[in-house]
């Protein structure tokens, strides 16, 4: 069986990444607010892409249980969407970081347009060294931003030290589904490679959560109602308004066409777990 190699994320590298994605997407008209997987509830569901997307960060507020007296920490908190959502459904504050700049310029943008700015805070910060205090947070959620860390295990025990006692992490994250297959599929790498991503273990997890000094509420396997669904939803989009026009410009240089995320249409061992611990 292949044993393909994964080359860790650069921080800096990822946020010029990020950088560029954001610009392009402003530039080109392709910009969307939610910049993550969606959720499915049922095979049946005939959400659209944008409504599964909202649904998603749904899925995590009912996970995090907050309120209006809690403070969240949107950790890879991309544009802001997800945060805002947070804020205008539960009123709770919430915090995000990126290592984006254009990001986090763009989040306090959208945060300022909705008037809530005193709630919803965005700044420039790497997940691997917080720049809050101890007990800072009563929730953490960190949504499709796990797999550009280095150091997964350094960035669950920041995430510990951060919380609150009683204080609950909710994280998505791709992982390699079992079976593998011989030959790993294309689509996987150049998702890797492109987009500067890793793939979890999920039989890791468990114990990297109680390395960390978490407890362990839920771990699970969506992969049908996120990546394998959204692949198949995207790969009905023309391929020139799939693939982000920033993954051909600039320093990188790759040896075939750049990464599209329909690439992964049918590619059931590209898996997305969603856990849910607590800071005991």
């Amino acid at each position: 069986m292949t044993n393909v190699a994964q080359t860790l994320p650069v921080p800096n590298a990822v946020g010029e990444l990020y950088d560029r994605l954001t610009l392009s997407a402003m530039n080109d008209g392709t910009f969307n607010p939610n910049v993550h997987i969606g959720y499915w509830d049922t095979p049946e569901s005939d959400a659209s892409i944008d409504e599964a997307m909202d649904r998603l960060t749904d899925v995590f507020i009912e996970r995090l249980k907050v309120n209006a007296s809690s403070h969240v920490l949107d950790l890879g908190c991309g544009v802001g969407g997800p945060g805002l959502r947070v804020v205008a459904k539960t009123g709770a504050r919430v915090t995000g970081i990126s290592i984006s700049e254009e990001q986090i310029k763009t989040a306090n943008r959208l945060s300022a347009e909705a008037g809530v700015a005193d709630r919803a805070v965005f700044q420039h910060g790497d997940a691997m060294r917080l720049p809050f205090p101890d007990k800072s947070f009563d929730a953490v959620m960190a949504l499709e931003s796990m797999c550009h860390m280095p150091d997964r295990q350094q960035v669950l025990s920041e995430v510990c030290r951060v919380l609150v006692p009683g204080g609950r992490l909710v994280l998505t994250d791709v992982f390699d589904r079992f079976p593998r297959k011989d030959v790993r599929p294309q689509g996987v790498d150049k998702f890797c490679r492109d987009l500067m991503s890793t793939m979890a273990d999920i039989d890791d997890y468990v114990p990297m959560l109680h390395r960390s000094g978490l407890r362990l509420r839920e771990i699970l396997d969506v992969t049908e109602q996120t990546t394998l669904r959204l692949s198949y939803e995207l790969a009905k989009v023309p391929v020139a308004d799939e693939r982000p026009a920033a993954l051909n410009e600039g320093n990188f240089e790759f040896s075939d066409e750049a990464f599209k995320p329909s690439d992964l249409e049918g590619v059931d061992d590209f898996g997305c777990l969603l856990a849910t611990a607590e800071r005991p």
